[in-house]
C-alpha cells in the first residue's frame, strides 16, 4: 500500500469515527441541526433559508423547545458566515444540544469539509443529526477496473460503490479456425495466431490508457473477464503493464461479451471486491501495532467524547 493510499485510509477511519459518533448523538425536542451544502452553493442562500427558519421556529409551542430551535439555527448561521463560499468538497455543519451520558444537555456545533465531493445540500431539524448523504460518499470510495475480452470484441468498464460506467469499448473481426488441409493450413494458422496476437496487444495498450493516469494505476484491483481464453493470454502478455498485472484480483468466466459479460463479471466478483476494503484495513491495523510494539512515537490512541 502506497503512503497516498495508507493517508487516503487513515482520512476515511476518521471521518468514519466522527460520523458513527453525530449518529449515535440525541437531544430533546427537535433541535439538532444538520446542514450539508454541495460545492459552490452561495453561502448568502443558506443564511436567508436559515432566517426564514428562525421565523418559523418562533411559533413553537414548547417554550424550551423553542429556545433550543433558536439558539441551534443562530449558531448555525454564525457558523456559516465564516466560510466565503462553500469548499470544493462542499460543507457540512451539525449544531444543537445533545444529551450526554449523564442526563443533562450540551450544546454542540461542529463544521468540516466532507472527505469527498457532495452533490446534493440537505437541511434537517430533529431529535438526532442526519449523516446518510456523508455515508453515501463513503460507500464510494473505491473504484475497480473490468476489462471483458472474448473473440468479438472487448469493453473496458469501472465499477464504484453501485455506479458501473463503460469506459470503452470495441469490435474485432477475427478468422475463424480452418479445417482445410493442404499447403494453405499453415499459411492460414499463421496468419489467424498473428491476428490474435495484434488483437491481444492492442488491448494491453488499452488498458493502460483507462487505468494508469498521472503515471500511477487509478483502480483498487482490475477484473478480468470473458467467455474464451483472451483473457488469460491478455493476464500472461508481455506487453500488459507490470503495473496492472499486480492489480489483477481475478479471472472469471461468463457466459457473454460485451455489457452482458461486464454485469455477470461484477455478480461474479462480489466476493472478492468486498474483501479487498477489508484487506486494506487490516493492513493498516497491522501497522498501527507494529508502531506501539516498536514504541516508534509515530501513533496516538485514547478517548474522544463527543
Amino acid at each position: 500500500m502506497s503512503q497516498v493510499e495508507s493517508d487516503s485510509n487513515v482520512e476515511i477511519w476518521k471521518i468514519k469515527k466522527l460520523l458513527k459518533g453525530l449518529e449515535s448523538a440525541r437531544g430533546n425536542g427537535t433541535s439538532m441541526i444538520s446542514l450539508i451544502l454541495p460545492a459552490g452553493y452561495q453561502i448568502s442562500r443558506a443564511v436567508q433559508m436559515l432566517t426564514d427558519e428562525y421565523g418559523t421556529a418562533t411559533n413553537i409551542k414548547s417554550r424550551v423547545n423553542r429556545q433550543s430551535v433558536m439558539d441551534a439555527i443562530v449558531s448555525t448561521q454564525t457558523r456559516l458566515k465564516l466560510h466565503t463560499k462553500s469548499p470544493k468538497n462542499g460543507l457540512a455543519i451539525f449544531c444543537g444540544s445533545i444529551v450526554t451520558d449523564d442526563g443533562k444537555e450540551k450544546k454542540f456545533t461542529i463544521d468540516f469539509e466532507p472527505f469527498k465531493p457532495i452533490n446534493r445540500s440537505v437541511y434537517m431539524r430533529d431529535n438526532r443529526f442526519h449523516t446518510e448523504a456523508l455515508q453515501s460518499v463513503l460507500e464510494l470510495d473505491a473504484k475497480f477496473g473490468f476489462i471483458v475480452m472474448d473473440g468479438i470484441g472487448t469493453l473496458f468498464g469501472t465499477l464504484s460503490g453501485n455506479t458501473r460506467e463503460i469506459l470503452y469499448k470495441f469490435t474485432v473481426d477475427l478468422p475463424k479456425k480452418h479445417r482445410r488441409g493442404g499447403q494453405f493450413s499453415v499459411r492460414f494458422s499463421r496468419l489467424r495466431d498473428e491476428r490474435r496476437h495484434n488483437y491481444v496487444t492492442k488491448v494491453a495498450e488499452l488498458a493502460v490508457q483507462m487505468f494508469i493516469a498521472n503515471d500511477r494505476v487509478n483502480a483498487e484491483g482490475i477484473i478480468m473477464a470473458g467467455s474464451a481464453d483472451f483473457k488469460n493470454e491478455l493476464a500472461q502478455c508481455e506487453m500488459l503493464d507490470p503495473r496492472l498485472k499486480l492489480k489483477i484480483l481475478k479471472i472469471v468466466d461468463v457466459c457473454y461479451g460485451g455489457e452482458n459479460g461486464f454485469n455477470q463479471a461484477i455478480d461474479l466478483s462480489a466476493e472478492v471486491l468486498s474483501n479487498v476494503k477489508f484487506v486494506q484495513e487490516k493492513k493498516l491495523n497491522q501497522k498501527y501495532f507494529d508502531e506501539i510494539s516498536q514504541d516508534s512515537g509515530k501513533y496516538c490512541y485514547g478517548l474522544t467524547i463527543l
